[in-house]
């Protein structure tokens, strides 16, 4: 590694340890040629995930375009940034672990509805109307109602 310093390219790793929870190491080096000390991290390079469209072309998964859509169906509604990254965060992750490196454009879709039921029932009926395309009115209370009838627990039956 090129000291920032003198840009000397030897070193010496003195101390590492675990960074980012668990996803990087921090190395503090000392330069042989200057002597000072600075910091590097090591990270594994993300494996590249591509989103098959509905006409067969591909594309890299854009994360940038998740969180637009999402900020999209929130807007107004009491979810913060930090709300939304993290969404993203759980919808990257989400379809990583389901696909050998390629995922289709719907299955993306889906997993963004899935998050948003979670996180704010408004933005997940945004953004249902437009991934589904709604026509009609009664394509918003058929959605309203499939989401109320999730919320509401099964009733007992009371013997007596």
């Amino acid at each position: 590694m090129r000291c920032p310093f003198c840009k000397g390219l030897e070193d010496k790793v003195v101390d590492s340890r675990l960074a980012e929870e668990g996803a990087a190491i921090r190395r503090r080096r000392e330069c042989l040629g200057c002597g000072r000390r600075y910091t590097s991290f090591e990270r594994a390079e993300p494996v590249g995930l591509r989103v098959v469209k509905r006409s067969g072309e591909r594309e890299p998964y854009d994360r940038m375009k998740v969180i637009a859509g999402i900020v999209k169906a929130c807007k107004n509604r009491p979810v913060t940034v930090e709300r939304i990254d993290a969404v993203a965060d759980e919808i990257e992750e989400a379809l990583r672990a389901s696909s050998e490196g390629e995922v289709d454009s719907s299955e993306v879709g889906l997993v963004i509805l899935d998050r948003l039921r979670e996180v704010d029932d408004v933005a997940y009926v945004r953004f249902a109307s437009v991934y589904k395309d709604f026509q009609e009115l009664t394509d918003f209370e058929k959605e309203v109602g499939l989401l109320l009838h999730k919320r509401t627990p099964p009733k007992q039956m009371v013997h007596e």
